[in-house]
Parts: structure tokens; C-alpha cells; sequence
């Protein structure tokens, strides 16, 4: 199980080189601009909406606890900035899903030892909007299910102490889910396909969406994490996943 977790890391890294292969960085270009913009604007939002939000939370608290607050401080800013990061890449996945497509494709094929398709503009995109948007909100769903157990975990109380670290655990599995989908999606798997197999693989997919989580952590380095995870979640696919199940053949 650890020996899985240590790998999953090593696919997230993995990403890094990859996007920078020759015939794979243009496909990065839509991907990263999206993300640029869309983390900016998150960036800008947690700033400023930051201190009325803390002064919201900490008053909640009883006089007589008001000495917690230099030891609730950091919590509560880690839970602010957690949740909007992860709001926001919701979004930016969603607006990037077909470019995504796209690059897991290519990155798939420089894997496989095979030439990389020439860049012929995004007119293939037509082909993918409808299914990779659909697969697309198929996970947003599934992400929202878990969010109002967060919310309430997040606002009681001293068990609120625990918030940022099940804020953490859900942004790992989340990115896993995330990350890996395009590649599997290729494939035409389909979301529960994918979810099962994640779970039969659980430590790989926590180490690899866990470090994705820290990466997006990062100033200027969480800029990169869409088209790293992209890159990185391809590799796992190709590696690891894909001799798990039973593709259909290509005709």
C-alpha cells in the first residue's frame, strides 16, 4: 500500500517532463491559459474575501475560548483557501475538459511509442465537447454529493479542527478522479468504470491526487497542475490502470 502511494507520486511528477515533450506542448497552451485566468480570479476572491470570512468564523466563538484564536487562525485560513481552490478547479476543468481530451490523447500516443498526431488547430474538438462536457458534470455531481458533509464538518466547533485535513483528503481523491478520467475517457470508460477502478487502487490514486493537492498549493506552480495532472493522470492510465481492464479493440 505504501509502495502504491510512493507511485502515485511519481506519476504526478511524472507530468512535468511530459508536458514538455516535443508534439505534446502545443496542446498544453489552451489548457494552461485556462487554468491561468481561472486560478487568478480565485486568487483574487479568497484575498479579498479572507478577513470578513475569518472575522465570521472566529466569532462564533465563546468569549471565554477567544484565547483559540491564534491556534484556530491557520486552520480556518487553510480551510478558506483549500475550498476555493478546489471550487475553482472544478471550474477550470470543466471550461478545459475537450482541450484536456486532447492532451491525454497525445501524451498517450508519445507513451505508447507511437507518433504523436500532427496540431491541426482545435476543429477535432467538435468531436469531444459533448462527450468529455458530459463526463465533465458526471464528476462535478459526484464531487458536490460529499461537499455538505465538508460544510458541516467546517463550521462546528472545534470539530472544525479537523476540516482542513478532510479538505485535503477530499481534494486527493477528487484530483485523482479528476485527473485520470481523460485518458480513461478516451477509452470510452465510462464515470462508474472509472470510480471502481480508482477504488480497487485507492493508495496509487491517493498518492498521486495528494500530490497534485500540495502542488496546487504552490504560488505560480499550481498555475501548471491542470495540464501536470492531465500529463501525469495519463501516465497512471497507460502504466498502471489500463492492464486492469478489458478495452474494447480499435478498429
Amino acid at each position: 500500500m505504501i509502495s502504491s502511494f510512493f507511485k502515485g507520486i511519481g506519476f504526478a511528477f511524472s507530468g512535468f517532463s511530459l508536458v514538455l515533450q516535443k508534439g505534446i506542448r502545443p496542446f498544453v497552451v489552451v489548457p494552461l491559459l485556462i487554468n491561468i485566468i481561472v486560478f487568478s480570479l480565485g486568487i483574487w476572491l479568497a484575498k479579498s474575501q479572507f478577513d470578513s470570512l475569518m472575522d465570521k468564523m472566529l466569532g462564533w466563538l465563546p468569549s471565554w475560548l477567544s484565547w483559540l484564536e491564534y491556534l484556530l487562525w491557520p486552520f480556518f485560513a487553510a480551510m478558506i483557501f483549500i475550498a476555493v481552490y478546489y471550487t475553482f478547479t472544478i471550474v477550470a476543468n470543466l471550461l478545459a475538459s475537450p482541450f484536456n481530451s486532447l492532451l491525454a490523447e497525445r501524451v498517450e500516443q508519445k507513451l505508447n511509442g507511437l507518433p504523436v498526431s500532427e496540431f491541426r488547430g482545435y476543429k477535432a474538438l467538435a468531436g469531444t465537447i459533448g462527450k468529455t462536457m458530459l463526463s465533465e458534470l458526471k464528476k462535478v455531481l459526484y464531487m458536490l454529493k460529499w461537499l455538505p458533509v465538508l460544510l458541516i464538518i467546517s463550521v462546528i466547533p472545534v470539530v472544525n479542527l479537523i476540516a482542513p485535513f478532510a479538505w485535503i483528503a477530499y481534494g486527493a481523491w477528487m484530483l485523482s478522479l479528476q485527473y485520470t478520467d481523460f485518458a480513461m475517457g478516451n477509452h470510452e470508460l465510462f464515470f462508474k468504470d472509472e470510480l471502481s477502478l480508482l477504488r480497487k487502487n485507492r493508495a496509487l490514486a491517493l498518492g498521486f491526487g495528494g500530490t497534485l493537492t500540495v502542488l496546487m498549493m504552490i504560488p505560480v506552480v499550481n498555475f501548471f497542475v491542470m495540464p501536470v495532472g492531465v500529463a501525469g493522470g495519463t501516465a497512471l492510465w497507460v502504466k498502471r490502470l489500463s492492464t486492469q481492464v478489458n478495452l474494447p479493440i480499435q478498429k
